[in-house]
């Protein structure tokens, strides 16, 4: 089914050319990101013109031309100064305006997508809104009664979908051509809880599932296309997909280096009857190393043991071919939310059909006999991954999972998930931030959410005091709380990625203050 939407102003690649690629190659700022949200002081067809005029002058300077020539991006936070008196609901409740933007005007040759109302970003270096990102920043302004705010997100988002088809990644051009976890209809369901009317988003809603499926109709068994998989029993499921062909250009050179020894690594394994048969074999090589990394940035896991074929080394990553678990709970939970209120008969029947073949895929497909967890699934070996992670925890967070799954889920998260500080990510522990030792808050809300609704009440209670207690004890040694924790040695900070590990930080203070809501009178 083709897309009515709105095609994006031009990505910062296609604004600036060859200016992009030799300032994201030479690495002119340490942060990839820092460039494609820079602000131009005028026309960026200009500022090109300049630099192809100057580039090769012996006295030519990039990083003077582009102090010259753009506004670069500062962190408004840096300008924030905590206080480690207040305590750490008060802190939260002050970042909220720290936090905060107001509707956007646009800019000429800004890559800021603009929205029409306020919102919340996460902080730090994702100076811009994002998708499921928010849903969990949204639990911690409904701590804060701070439902108007929450609306305006949700409003935020459905015009987002009703501009381009779908939830970007974040609010920014680059962004544009992958989504993330669909958690849309949870957050309708958070106005739900206030009374709202949902009446005026339905059509969002639909919108948004109708682009996570599209083109299902049209494949046959065994045979995945975008973001959709038939598998051979005529089941649709889905996985993470992202439509360039390109490195991300908010990470163009880390993906560069990564593909580049994807490649090389390729090379070596294979021989070739000529030049030009190695030539096309690179190509497309090259192009499925984008592929992963893009599809594992639409993930929200990037990066993750989950999308790696030896389970440790980024070079092995193979998104695209693993149907994640946490995935298709939530489009589940779209077809189930879909089917009931519809008024569209041919929707609500492909819907409904479509919910009862996912939810008798959740055990066909996901459930692993021998690791007795739920798992990704490996479409193209066939068989579900044996790679465990929080993710296995989305079948019980929904009510999917039958008792006895949701039992032994939960003596593996109790025997092997659970640390001094919380819940690990993954049981691997690799150099990629969502693994082992890090813990997410997103997750610990998840889990939480999931183990309780199957009466593991005392579990679910361990691991989010043992969350609290260490973001309590960061915020009082060092005044901030942060994107991610390491769980383990709750004296280190978090590390690996791409990155440095951001403070601010939008998903954290919003599950923090949840579970607080719940469990607050127990810490000090």
């Amino acid at each position: 089914m083709e897309l009515a939407v709105q095609k994006p102003s031009a990505t910062p690649d296609l604004l600036y050319g060859e200016l992009f690629t030799a300032i994201q190659s030479e690495g002119l700022f340490a942060d990839s990101k820092t460039f494609v949200d820079c602000i131009p002081f005028k026309d960026p067809a200009a500022i090109v013109d300049a630099y192809i005029a100057t580039k090769d002058d012996a006295a030519f300077n990039l990083a003077f031309f582009v102090a010259a020539h753009f506004t670069v991006p500062q962190e408004e936070e840096i300008v924030y100064q905590s206080n480690t008196a207040y305590d750490i609901v008060t802190h939260i409740q002050k970042l909220w305006s720290v936090l905060e933007r107001k509707a956007d005007t646009p800019q000429t040759g800004s890559s800021l997508l603009p929205l029409p109302f306020p919102y919340i970003v996460p902080g730090g270096r994702f100076r811009e809104v994002y998708y499921w990102d928010s849903y969990f920043t949204m639990l911690g302004l409904k701590a804060s009664g701070q439902y108007e705010m929450i609306e305006s997100m949700v409003k935020n988002f459905a015009h987002l979908i009703t501009t381009y088809g779908h939830i970007p990644n974040g609010n920014r051009t680059y962004y544009t051509s992958r989504s993330q976890p669909p958690f849309f209809g949870l957050m309708l369901e958070l106005l739900n809880e206030q009374g709202k009317d949902l009446t005026p988003y339905y059509q969002a809603l639909e919108k948004e599932y109708l682009y996570w499926m599209e083109d299902a109709f049209l494949l046959k068994p065994g045979v995945a296309t975008k973001r959709v998989v038939r598998m051979e029993d005529g089941t649709l499921l889905n996985r993470y997909w992202d439509t360039g062909t390109t490195p991300r250009q908010e990470s163009y050179r880390e993906d560069v280096v990564t593909a580049e020894a994807i490649v090389e690594n390729f090379l070596t394994a294979h021989t070739f009857s000529s030049i030009t048969e190695q030539e096309h074999a690179t190509i497309q090589r090259c192009q499925k190393a984008y592929a992963d990394l893009r599809a594992a940035a639409a993930s929200g896991w990037d990066f993750s043991s989950r999308w790696f074929k030896d389970g440790c080394n980024l070079t092995s990553i193979e998104t695209t071919d693993i149907i994640p678990i946490d995935l298709n709970c939530l489009l589940l939970y779209y077809e189930n939310m879909i089917g009931k209120y519809t008024s569209n008969d041919i929707l609500r029947q492909a819907v409904t059909e479509n919910a009862s073949k996912r939810l008798a895929a959740l055990e066909k497909y996901f459930w692993h006999p021998d690791l007795n967890f739920f798992t990704d699934y490996h479409f193209t070996d066939k068989q579900p991954t044996d790679r465990l992670s929080l993710a296995g925890l989305f079948p019980l967070f929904f009510s999917y999972a039958k008792k006895e799954q949701a039992q032994s889920v939960a003596q593996k998260i109790e025997a092997s998930f659970l640390q001094k500080g919380g819940l690990l990510t993954t049981l691997a522990t690799t150099v990629q931030q969502w693994d082992a030792p890090n813990g997410w808050a997103p997750l610990q809300w998840i889990a939480h959410h999931s183990l309780k609704k199957y009466g593991f009440d005392n579990l679910a209670k361990t691991a989010a005091t043992s969350w609290i207690d260490l973001n309590t004890a960061v915020y009082k040694r060092t005044g901030r709380l942060f994107e991610k924790y390491n769980v383990v040695d709750t004296t280190l900070e978090a590390g690996g990625g791409e990155y440095p590990n951001q403070d601010g930080f939008g998903w954290t203070n919003g599950v923090l203050l949840a579970l607080l809501q719940q469990y607050g009178s127990i810490v000090e």
